[in-house]
C-alpha cells in the first residue's frame, strides 16, 4: 500500500510518521511544504505521476488564524486550492483522500454540541478558506474522508500548550479567555481514529475530537496542574485581546457519529491530556 502524507513536518504529519514509519506493509512518501506546495497543481501532479499513491493524508494547513485576515491569498492557496488540487489528482489516479478541517467553520451560536448536520457559518478568513477546501473535495471526489478537528495539540511548537509554556517562562501571570469553548484534541487520538477509519474504507464528513469540552482558561489551568506549574491565570474575555480574526465563542463538536460508525469510544479530553503529559512529556 502506498501512502502519501503532505505537510509531513507539522505536528499532525509528524504523529502519522511516528505511527507508520516502521510498518513494512506501507510504502510511505512524506513531504513537507518545502518539498510539495499543495497549492501548485503541476507539483501535485508530478508527485502523483511518479509515486502513484493509494491513499493521501493531507496534513498541509495554513492555520495562523489572525494572520489569515491579511495573508488571505496564502491561506486560500493552502487551505482551499491545496485540497482542490489533491482532489483532482486523487480523482485521476484513483486515490483515497483524507483531509482535516476545523470547528471554526461554525459561528458559535448553537446551544449544544455541533454535529455534522449543522450548517457552517465561518466568521474569519481562515475558517472560510477551510470550508472552501471541504467543498472543493466534496464537489470533485466520492472517495474522500474529511475530519473536522479542534484545538489540536501534540509534540511540537504549533499549539496552544507550547505557547502556554513559553508565556509561563516570561510573564508574571497569564490572561486566558474564559468565554471561548471547544475540545482539546490530541494528535495521537486523530491518528488512531483516522487509521481505523482507513481500515474500514470510511468515506464522508465526520467530527473527530476527544470527548467533552472546555474553555481555554480551564484547559490552561488543567495543563499547568498536570505539569506541576504554579502560575496565576486570570480569566479574561475574548474581546480583551482585540485580535484581528473573530472567533466563535462555543464551537465544541460532538464525536458521536464517528464513534457509532467505527464502534469505538474516544477518551475525554482531560484523561487524554493527562496521559499525553505523562507519556509524551507534552
Amino acid at each position: 500500500m502506498k501512502i502519501l502524507i503532505t505537510g509531513a513536518k507539522g505536528q499532525l504529519g509528524s504523529e502519522f510518521l511516528k505511527k507508520l514509519n516502521n510498518n513494512n506493509n506501507i510504502n510511505l512518501l512524506a513531504l513537507g511544504k518545502e518539498e510539495l506546495d499543495v497549492g501548485n497543481f503541476e507539483q501535485v501532479m508530478e508527485v502523483f505521476e511518479s509515486f502513484r499513491p493509494d491513499i493521501v493524508i493531507n496534513c498541509s494547513a495554513y492555520n495562523q488564524v489572525d494572520k489569515a485576515e491579511t495573508e488571505k491569498e496564502l491561506a486560500y492557496r493552502v487551505n482551499a486550492e491545496g485540497p482542490k488540487n489533491l482532489a483532482k489528482a486523487c480523482e485521476k489516479y484513483k486515490a483515497y483522500l483524507i483531509h482535516y478541517s476545523t470547528d471554526y467553520v461554525f459561528d458559535g451560536k448553537k446551544e449544544g454540541l455541533y454535529t455534522e448536520d449543522d450548517p457552517p457559518n465561518p466568521l474569519n478568513e481562515y475558517a472560510k478558506s477551510k470550508l472552501m477546501g471541504e467543498k472543493h473535495i466534496q464537489e470533485i471526489l466520492e472517495n474522500y474522508l474529511i475530519f473536522r478537528v479542534s484545538w489540536v495539540y501534540g509534540e511540537g511548537k504549533q499549539n496552544f500548550l507550547y505557547k502556554l509554556m513559553q508565556w509561563a517562562q516570561t510573564q508574571e501571570y497569564l490572561r486566558i479567555a474564559c468565554d471561548e469553548f471547544s475540545v482539546p484534541t490530541s494528535t495521537n487520538t486523530i491518528v488512531e481514529v483516522t487509521l481505523k477509519a482507513i481500515e474500514q474504507g470510511l468515506t464522508g464528513l465526520y467530527h473527530l475530537v476527544n470527548s467533552g469540552y472546555t474553555s481555554r482558561f480551564e484547559w490552561a489551568r488543567e495543563f499547568f496542574k498536570l505539569k506541576g506549574i504554579r502560575k496565576f491565570i486570570y480569566p479574561a474575555y475574548q474581546s480583551d485581546f482585540n485580535l484581528p480574526a473573530k472567533r466563535p465563542r462555543f464551537s465544541a463538536m460532538s464525536n458521536e457519529k464517528i464513534c457509532k460508525t467505527l464502534g469505538i469510544e474516544i477518551e475525554e479530553w482531560e484523561e487524554k491530556l493527562a496521559k499525553d503529559v505523562l507519556e509524551l512529556g507534552i
